[in-house]
């Protein structure tokens, strides 16, 4: 019988890796993506000699990474070499010693550190990386890798038991008060929850997990930064004999019968047996998925109400110095009052002090930036657009980059930055959305709230047509690179589950 054939929209991670498995599994999968290079988000910029990572920059629980090329015999350490980084990051909240911290993976200089800050601390410390792992082993086998295609698989008496284990209720920062008394070592545990973009003071306790995950299994990098991935994706499928059409932008889904049969471009319509869309969930069911019928619950008033993660306003700085007295890649700069920062983000206040994020892949691999200078990526987290009471242009990206500007040359490392910068470019919500179909620039998709999650989420098989299937960050299990890539597998796993069924009927029988 001839191999059946699959469209993937879109190239992003999830869209990728999609791809890759189908592939493997013997399908004529095609991969059609509106931009002209791989990776959706995991994109890259380059300007004047220097190469920065779009998005992502963080790399965690580097075996899902491996596991999409060790799924078809590759060595992954032929794609993506890695090698992990210790200490993992450092923290600012002033510029005198006492106000930074350097945040190693390593417990027992972690301990060394918490002590020096408190002993009680420390003790607490413990406990709540034995509860939150108690926590992270059930989430794990119960929730974030499997499917909740039907409500009923999430309403079984083991599943509900499980769930109630996971204590989901409280919010992040309360969760860890319980363990930790002091201030800056809690928000130094649970600002993690922004990888996710929502934040701690709101965020389900359960997302303290990143942070364990990151304490217990680390931080690494890729050679190349994050880019390396996407690209060493692209690679692998198309030496499974994979197709990947850039500059081509989906239309919509052609749905007949309930059912997808194919996709529309600008002047041309191509049929396939199966549909796996790696568009952002809003934007797809308020854009590509046009039958009215299709779209069930997702109507277009549904999607504007859902909640949204926070956005990021990105600057890419290319230094004509090098940071050589920087001790670390990732660097995390803390507001004075973090909660109110917070708020403001999700209120949709402009800020009036951020905190922020720089991440300095050059000083990984120096050849990310001409010789004798370093590229500096510098991510904000701010208002999504659907929520931000101002607007983005020259005068708010001005706002910003002087405010970033003004935290910066308070750090003796950092002093007079703004006269080093040669090269600049900027990523505000409004890019995001237009380049890559973020719904109202929400770099995260739908934020992870308790009536947003498991199989309260957007799931992989769609639940009005036949042949369709959803993955990324706005579908179960969630955002994060890590997480997306589970989505993959669920997407896949789903897919090939409905292809035996067809082939061989539920009962295993050949039809």
């Amino acid at each position: 019988m001839k191999n059946k054939k699959v469209i993937v929209i879109g190239a992003g991670v999830a869209g990728l890796a999609s791809a890759i498995r189908l592939q493997h599994a013997g399908f004529n999968v095609e991969v059609y993506e509106k931009e002209s290079m791989p990776g959706g988000k995991m994109h890259q910029i380059t300007k004047d000699g220097f190469t920065f990572d779009l998005g992502p920059s963080i790399v965690m629980m580097p075996e899902l990474y491996r596991e999409v090329f060790e799924l078809t015999g590759r060595n992954p350490d032929d794609y993506i070499p890695m090698e992990r980084i210790d200490p993992m990051y450092n923290v600012f909240f002033g510029n005198t010693p006492e106000d930074r911290y350097q945040i190693s993976s390593d417990l027992i200089q972690l301990i060394d550190e918490i002590e020096a800050i408190s002993d009680k601390d420390a003790a607490g410390f413990i406990t709540y990386l034995n509860k939150i792992y108690q926590r992270f082993q059930i989430a794990k086998d119960h929730f974030i890798q499997r499917p909740f295609r039907h409500p009923w698989q999430f309403f079984t008496p083991k599943t509900l038991w499980n769930g109630l284990k996971l204590r989901t209720l409280g919010n992040a920062d309360n969760f860890i008060k319980k363990y930790i008394k002091d201030e800056r070592l809690r928000q130094m545990i649970s600002f993690q929850t922004l990888y996710i973009g929502i934040s701690p003071y709101n965020g389900p306790s359960l997302y303290t997990i990143i942070p364990m995950i990151e304490m217990l299994y680390g931080v690494w990098f890729i050679k190349g930064g994050m880019y390396t991935m996407a690209t060493s994706m692209e690679k692998l499928f198309l030496e499974l004999g994979g197709t990947i059409h850039y500059n081509s932008p989906v239309e919509k889904v052609i749905i007949e019968k309930k059912k997808a049969t194919g996709i529309k471009l600008e002047n041309l319509e191509i049929n396939a047996d199966y549909v796996v869309c790696n568009a952002d969930f809003p934007y797809s069911m308020k854009n590509l998925i046009q039958d009215i019928k299709a779209k069930g619950k997702y109507t277009d008033e549904k999607i504007d109400k859902m909640k949204y993660s926070c956005s990021c306003f990105i600057m890419y700085l290319g230094m004509n110095k090098k940071y050589d007295e920087v001790s670390n890649v990732h660097n995390f700069f803390f507001s004075e009052n973090l909660k109110e920062t917070m708020d403001d983000i999700f209120t949709g206040k402009r800020l009036e002090d951020p905190a922020f994020y720089t991440y300095i892949g050059s000083k990984m691999d120096p050849s990310l930036a001409p010789e004798g200078k370093d590229g500096i990526y510098v991510l904000v987290p701010v208002s999504d657009l659907s929520t931000a009471q101002y607007s983005w242009g020259d005068e708010t990206i001005a706002y910003y980059r002087e405010k970033v500007f003004e935290k910066l040359d308070e750090i003796d490392e950092f002093k007079g930055i703004k006269d080093e910068v040669i090269s600049e470019t900027y990523m505000t919500p409004l890019d995001f959305e237009s380049k890559f179909n973020a719904y109202n620039g929400a770099c995260f998709g739908l934020r992870p709230t308790l009536s947003q999650s498991n199989h309260l989420r957007p799931q992989s098989k769609a639940k009005n047509c036949e042949n369709l299937y959803f993955t990324g960050s706005s579908t179960h299990p969630g955002a994060g690179v890590p997480i997306v890539l589970l989505s993959a597998k669920i997407a896949t796993e789903e897919l090939l589950k409905d292809d035996r069924e067809l082939v061989y009927g539920e009962d295993g029988v050949h039809a």
